[in-house]
């Protein structure tokens, strides 16, 4: 015996379940980024989410655990996060989808659940009720519930949550390219554009995100003399609809798909456009005032809270509206220039990464 006392272990640290539906919006980058910063503070996270999730953010490569999230059935995706969150001290859903199979798969356990409501998704018709029931059933279920936007975080209260929050969100800086990035002149001449101006969208290509609106606003300069080029960057149900529309009315607009260099072009473009019916944080209006791609957008959901008067706001669901604006824009450079410059300094007043990470973790505190 050598008379020294046997040391205790440590705490043991933290274990965060990370749960993600289809990662859509900004979700799956923000999931990435909050992993990252986790991480870093000594937190075990594990990310459970569908494989495409995985391979479009790699969440293992910033030190997070990945589990694949069934998608083809949510009794089967409940009974995996049920089977991880056994083995979690909290349970943190991203999205309504996420949280419905975050409540049945923490019912029969005493596990925190925390949800972060990202975006708002409206149904009409026969479905509106089955979606009140779901958001209202998440809502109970939930421990808090972090909105991205004012309007979610009243809309969680009346379906009965009992704690509801505004939650500040970063952008990750880092991968937010400058506007003279490498590569911003190749990526104009990839898409044959000349001297024409190059319009950016980037969201998913299902109903919801404005795209009707853009084709019909595109409609309107296709007959101006060197019209703009609107490139639509993102994937999803709609693609062959829109392509049909594109082809049938000869509309300058292409339709680019998931592209891995989505920032790169965006540092190539001479407006970014965002047209969506409801947005939340507005990442892809984030990414653009940060570059200094002037910005105009549809003044409905968080976004004339996020942008202020760094941007031109414009009705929602009024291509004429829409389309005035830009070709407002493309003929006032001076006007471009000052919006480069108020979007800037607009994105250095966001929260940042490290604000967004700090707020969760006192969240954690409280509940786990």
């Amino acid at each position: 015996m050598s008379g020294i006392p046997a040391q205790s272990p440590g705490p043991r640290p933290l274990h965060v379940l990370q749960l993600l539906g289809s990662g859509g919006a900004g979700t799956g980058e923000h999931v990435r980024s909050l992993a990252a910063g986790l991480v870093a503070r000594g937190v075990k996270v594990t990310v459970c989410a569908p494989a495409t999730a995985e391979r479009h953010y790699r969440f293992a490569d910033v030190g997070a655990r990945f589990a694949e999230l069934p998608a083809d059935s949510r009794t089967r995706a409940a009974w995996r996060a049920h089977t991880l969150a056994a083995r979690a001290d909290l349970v943190h859903a991203h999205g309504l989808r996420a949280g419905a199979v975050a409540a049945l798969a923490t019912r029969a356990r005493p596990v925190p659940l925390v949800l972060t409501w990202h975006v708002r998704r409206d149904a009409y018709g026969p479905t509106a009720p089955l979606r009140d029931a779901t958001e209202a059933m998440v809502a109970r279920a939930s421990s808090v519930v972090l909105g991205a936007t004012t309007d979610l975080v009243d809309r969680a209260r009346r379906r009965g949550a009992r704690d509801a929050r505004l939650a500040p969100v970063g952008l990750p800086g880092s991968r937010t390219p400058s506007a003279d990035a490498p590569g911003s002149r190749s990526a104009r001449r990839e898409l044959g554009l000349g001297e024409s101006p190059l319009l950016l969208a980037t969201a998913t290509l299902e109903p919801g995100q404005g795209h009707e609106t853009l084709l019909s606003a595109a409609g309107h300069w296709r007959d101006r003399g060197a019209p703009p080029l609107l490139a639509l960057v993102g994937d999803g149900p709609l693609r062959t609809d829109l392509e049909r529309r594109v082809t049938r009315e000869q509309l300058p607009v292409r339709l680019l798909g998931d592209r891995r260099d989505g920032r790169r072009l965006l540092a190539a473009a001479d407006i970014a456009v965002s047209a969506g019916g409801w947005d939340g944080r507005g990442l892809a209006a984030q990414e653009a005032l940060r570059v200094g791609v002037p910005l105009v957008a549809a003044g409905v959901g968080g976004m004339p809270r996020l942008v202020g008067d760094a941007a031109v706001l414009v009705p929602a669901a009024e291509p004429r509206a829409l389309a005035d604006a830009v070709t407002g824009l493309l003929a006032d450079p001076d006007r471009r220039a000052a919006l480069s410059a108020a979007g800037r300094s607009r994105a250095e007043s966001w929260p940042t990464e490290d604000h967004t990470v700090a707020h969760v973790l006192s969240v954690y505190d409280e509940f786990a």
